[in-house]
Order: structure tokens, then sequence, then C-alpha cells
């Protein structure tokens, strides 16, 4: 069976697990931290990477193999890392190829949390962010580049502000600078955009959100496109000798899997950001539905961003999906299956009314959470966005009346039904 030609949805549902005679058709959950071997020379190659087989769980489980290598088959790349968030995500994937002295190329329209992971954790250890607006041109972002930039990074689908990112664009700047594109694909999903077909060269997934889509699991994955040449010269460890391995050289021994080779054997092995197999589990079982909550979460958010536009109640709303939406193009281009189910609007009132809003819903819940089935809202102002300043807020485009909306799968008459009593209450 030849499961690249495979719909993404049979993908998502057989991927990467077939049993053996009268063995569990179900992927099984294997709860152990150790791996029993005949002989002591046996294990060895394990240790010097001779052997790819379980060494211990902190760097791999064959109940997260499968989960791995079922995103890795979704997304279309070479490999792929499971980790306990998707902040341990971002972290590993950046401290992979970053190190003190180095800077990177950062939209300024990421989730507040990666965000605040950039500008201040990173500033740190003398990693420097330099952020920019997606939106400037390609030679204005060529123009903030510096000799010691490593990576340009930014987010499909931009939390909170549901901005689509020009791939195009991002990808011309990557090339021109010889460094990866590093793009988190989490409210897309590869459902709804595969980045490594308009030129990505790592992808970055909170599985926590609609990978899972239930709201059970905390997890993250890092997938490799294996279409970066890191044998430039301006990533030496990753072929340089790595004497804590007796002096391997990734790109030499794992080729194309190079990124993600260090970051697991590595990375992974020295912070220990491993996921659970319980959480792998999870997050595989809920992937198994995911093309038919995309469907289901981008029809909803369309049918809501279209009530909000026509509410009297509503001050603006942002959502890709409408056709008056300055990224409706960009949309069109790069999510042609649907624009997922995150968008942000603002409440006639001001910040005081968006909380009245807020707290008078019943059916629709505030949550620090999003990109699950359940409809969820947020004021970033106040939450993820907490952290930053008044003047970086403006920066990322986060006004104090902004709601953030995350449209679940219920019936979306039921999802208006709670905004219509709501917005009475405002008046």
């Amino acid at each position: 069976m030849d499961k690249q030609n495979w719909e993404l949805g049979t993908q998502a549902v057989q991927g990467e697990y077939w049993p053996d005679n009268a063995k569990a058709r179900v992927v099984p959950l294997e709860m152990s931290t150790t791996y029993r071997y005949d002989t002591c020379e046996e294990l060895a190659k394990v240790f010097d990477l001779e052997q790819d087989t379980n060494m211990y769980t902190r760097i791999s489980n064959p109940t997260t193999d499968i989960l791995e290598r079922k995103i890795s088959l979704m997304e279309g790349g070479v490999g792929a890392l499971a980790t306990s968030s998707g902040m341990a995500a971002v972290s590993i994937a950046l401290l992979n190829i970053c190190k003190k002295g180095d800077s990177i190329l950062v939209s300024n329209t990421i989730y507040g949390g990666s965000y605040t992971l950039f500008t201040t954790t990173f500033k740190d250890i003398g990693i420097e962010a330099i952020v920019f607006n997606p939106d400037i041109s390609e030679e204005e972002i060529l123009g903030l580049a510096k000799p010691n930039t490593k990576l340009i990074y930014g987010e499909t689908i931009g939390n909170p502000l549901a901005n689509v990112i020009d791939f195009e664009k991002f990808s011309n700047v990557a090339k021109k600078l010889d460094i990866p594109f590093i793009v988190d694909n989490t409210f897309a999903t590869p459902f709804l955009c595969r980045p490594f077909d308009f030129g990505a060269n790592i992808i970055i997934h909170s599985t926590s959100k609609y990978i899972d889509g239930h709201a059970v699991a905390l997890g993250g994955i890092i997938v490799d496109g294996g279409n970066f040449n890191w044998d430039n010269g301006k990533f030496p460890e990753l072929v340089e000798p790595d004497e804590s391995y007796h002096g391997v050289s990734y790109v030499k021994q794992f080729g194309k899997s190079a990124f993600i080779s260090k970051a697991r054997v590595q990375i992974m092995r020295n912070f220990g950001m491993t996921p659970s197999p319980f959480n792998s589990w999870l997050i595989n079982l809920g992937c198994e539905t995911l093309h038919l909550r995309m469907r289901k979460h981008s029809d909803n958010a369309l049918k809501i961003a279209r009530y909000l536009r026509d509410s009297n109640m509503c001050e603006w709303v942002k959502y890709p999906g409408l056709e008056e939406n300055q990224y409706y193009t960009l949309a069109q281009k790069y999510l042609p299956n649907g624009c997922s189910g995150v968008m942000t609007f603002g409440v006639k009132g001001g910040r005081d009314s968006a909380r009245k809003f807020i707290n008078s819903l019943k059916m629709v819940a505030l949550v620090t959470h999003v990109a699950d089935s359940r409809t969820c809202v947020l004021q970033p102002a106040s939450t993820t966005h907490r952290q930053l300043s008044d003047d970086e807020l403006v920066a990322c485009g986060i006004s104090p009346d902004m709601i953030r909306l995350s449209v679940g799968i219920e019936e979306p008459e039921d999802i208006i039904a709670d905004f219509e009593q709501a917005f009475e209450k405002c008046r």
C-alpha cells in the first residue's frame, strides 16, 4: 500500500499503523519507560545511533512513534518528533539550530506565549528576536536580517488575529538568506494547509489544539520537510562531529532527516520535554477524525463570521474566509479547504461591553484554550497576551475590546442563539 497516495482523511484514520495477524486493530498504548535487549552489543548500537530501535521513552516510544509517523505522513515530511506541549515543540525546534549570539526573524502576529519566549527567554540566553510585521515587503524583511540570522518564523494562521501569512514571501526571504523557514501550522492543520508545498522547511504544531480536538491531552510535534541544505556553512552543529555521540555528523549519517534526528537524540535527550505515551495515544485517537472536524469548524466559523459582520452589536470582525477581509486572497491561495475555526471580533461599547458579553454567555465558555470541539472565547489583552506592554499589544494588533472566538462543531444555530441573548444584555 502506498500511503503517500492516500487521501488525507484516510491517512488520519489508518496512517502508519497496520497490525500483524491477530494483533490489536487499534493503536496499542505502550506505557513503558523501558525496553529489554538480549545483548550488550545490540544496546550499544542503539546508543551509537547505529540501530533505530527504542532506547528509553524520554527519546522514543512505540505509541508515540506511530503518532509521529502519522503526522509526518499527513504533512509530507521525512520525520517528526512529538513533544510534551506546543511550547516544547517551538523551543526544541529553535534550540536545535540556534545558540548564543544568533538572531531570528519572527512575525509579530504569533501566539503571545511564543512571542514572550522569543523576546524574553531567548533574549536572556543570548538569542535576538528581530520582530517584524508579516505584511511588510520582502525587501523590508530582508533589510532586517543580520549575518547571524538563523531562521524566519511565522504562523500559517496567526493567533489570535487570524491573519494569513504569505508563504511565497516568507519562502523567498528564507531562500535568499539561505536559512530555514519554520512555520507553526496549528490552526490550519495539514487538512487545510500543507506548508511544505509552499516552501516551508520545518512545521510545528501544538497538538493540544485541533489535532487532539477534544482538549484532553497536551502535546506538540515538529515535522522535518527534509528540504533544506544544512551543509551551507551556517549550521555547523548539524555537520561537524558531535562528541556526545562519538563524533557523529547528523548530515552525513541521517541525510535529509538530519534536523529531526539531532532534535531527538540531542535536544530531547538533554532537555527531556517528552510526551506521555498516554497523551500520544489520546492525540492519535483524536487525529482520526481531524478531517471531519476541520470541515465542520470551517463551515461553522464562516456562518458565525457572517452573522457577526451583520450584527448591529458587533463593531468589527476579522476572519479570512470573509470576502472583505484583507487576507481573503491569501486564504484562497493557501487555505482552499477552509479557514479554520478561529476569528476575532469587537463588541460595541469597548472593553467593558466585551467583558459583559463574555460573562453573559451560557453555552459558549470562557476558557484558556482554543481550537477544540467546543466553542469558546477569550479576551487576549487580559489573558494570552497579558505579559505584553501596551505598546507591544498595539504592535501585535491586540485591541482592548478584542474577543478571540474559537468556533466548535456544535450546530451553528445554537451558537448564534447564545450570542443573541448575550448581546441583549449588552444593549
